[in-house]
């Protein structure tokens, strides 16, 4: 009887070992102003490796054209869309200098950070002011929160990194980024972390759409290789399982040398995952940058508080999601949402507020206004039965996602 009972507790405890999860965690990658095009026609090995292991996606930036979220195709804007999951109106990052993010808008780390259990963080970037501004790292605004693992400010060592013909002094630095990248995720192994890469910007600058950025773009993608092998030997040693996603800021102009504008180009970027079961969303023409954000805080289990989760713009592409692509039609003092979706039975909820407290770190009041099923796919608000207000903003709520949208009289 005692054997028995001593075979029966092994088999439990064997059990409990082959369904615990692996702990997860998260790296991505930023590699600076490559369009989408490019790395159609290059095919990057390392990038392609990925993606071929999960899953790679055109995807969109710039926010909605000729709407309140239209948002400029600049470098600074691009990180901080992918930081906080929102376009400029409300991040406020509107250039590459002179920058006053509101922090309300919390990024990823700060998310992170705020969490019940300790999880650890990791910055390499070749520009000082990704740590220092956009995640505003020390500061009152952001609760000092604080990386724990970072290799960055390079630009700033004009001894070791003097300045080269091509600017090729950058392209230096983001070759010891990706070397502390991956000495850091194979010791240290942060829970999140975010590897920045300059070079492929400033030498689209330099020479466009040219042989010269064939070869710098196939060059940076080798670099990733470190990055890519580190990850998989965590995951190959220890219990983890690990979430890369390889990505860029903006596109360019269509001779290469410029960005900033709401051009096809422009808007064009690109996203390559590793991981294999991504929804629906990853394949469909609205997946854009502020989708990262979502989609990290659901690999990672973050809990994030309802206020802060009805600003984000993004939905995540993994995991189950009942609506997308929120969209809005005004007449005769109506306003009707519509969104698609995948005919889940689930109900919508429509939640309105009418101010915007939030933007400057107060509370709006949310209130329901409805509900229908999910794959009624809209639903229509009589604003004559509300106060008068010169701002409405409306979340409509399912069972796996949510999706927000303003609505600004003119």
């Amino acid at each position: 009887m005692k054997l028995n009972r001593f075979i029966a507790i092994c088999m439990m405890c064997m059990a409990f070992v082959c369904t615990t999860a692996k702990q997860r965690k998260a790296v991505y990658v930023v590699v600076d102003g490559i369009p989408a095009d490019y790395i159609d026609r290059l095919q990057p090995p390392v990038i392609g490796s990925i993606g071929a292991q999960g899953h790679y996606a055109h995807a969109y930036t710039g926010g909605e054209p000729n709407e309140y979220s239209a948002t400029p195709t600049v470098s600074a804007i691009g990180y901080t869309n992918i930081l906080t999951g929102t376009w400029m109106n409300k991040h406020n990052v509107n250039g590459n200098s002179n920058l006053s993010p509101r922090y309300n808008y919390w990024t990823i780390f700060k998310v992170a950070k705020e969490q019940k259990r300790n999880y650890t963080t990791g910055l390499f970037s070749s520009w000082i002011d990704n740590r220092t501004v956009l995640i505003g790292e020390g500061k009152p605004e952001t609760g000092n929160v604080k990386i724990d693992f970072v290799a960055d400010g390079f630009e700033l060592d004009t001894i070791n990194f003097r300045r080269r013909k091509d600017d090729l002094h950058i392209f230096d630095i983001d070759s010891l980024v990706c070397r502390k990248a991956a000495e850091s995720i194979r010791t240290d192994a942060p829970d999140l972390s975010w590897v920045y890469l300059w070079y492929t910007d400033s030498g689209f600058h330099l020479y466009g759409n040219s042989q010269f950025m064939d070869y710098y773009v196939l060059r940076t993608d080798a670099q990733l290789q470190q990055i890519w092998e580190a990850v998989k030997y965590r995951e190959a040693n220890f219990d983890e399982e690990w979430m890369v996603i390889i990505t860029t800021d903006h596109g360019r102009t269509d001779n290469g040398y410029g960005h900033g504008g709401q051009t096809d180009r422009e808007r064009s970027v690109w996203i390559a995952t590793n991981v294999k079961q991504v929804n629906q969303h990853f394949a469909s023409a609205t997946l854009s940058l502020v989708d990262i954000h979502p989609t990290l805080c659901r690999w990672m289990g973050f809990e994030v508080p309802k206020e802060r989760s009805w600003e984000l713009d993004g939905i995540p592409f993994i995991g189950k999601t009942d609506i997308a692509d929120l969209t809005s039609e005004v007449n005769d003092g109506k306003i009707t949402l519509k969104w698609a979706s995948d005919a889940s039975n689930n109900r919508a909820t429509i939640y309105m507020a009418t101010t915007n407290n939030f933007a400057n770190g107060g509370h709006d009041k949310w209130e329901k206004v409805g509900t229908t099923s999910a794959r009624n796919e809209q639903f229509t608000i009589d604003l004559a039965k509300y106060p008068a207000s010169k701002f409405y903003k409306f979340a409509v709520v399912t069972k796996n996602n949510h999706l927000t949208r303003w609505y600004i009289p003119k």
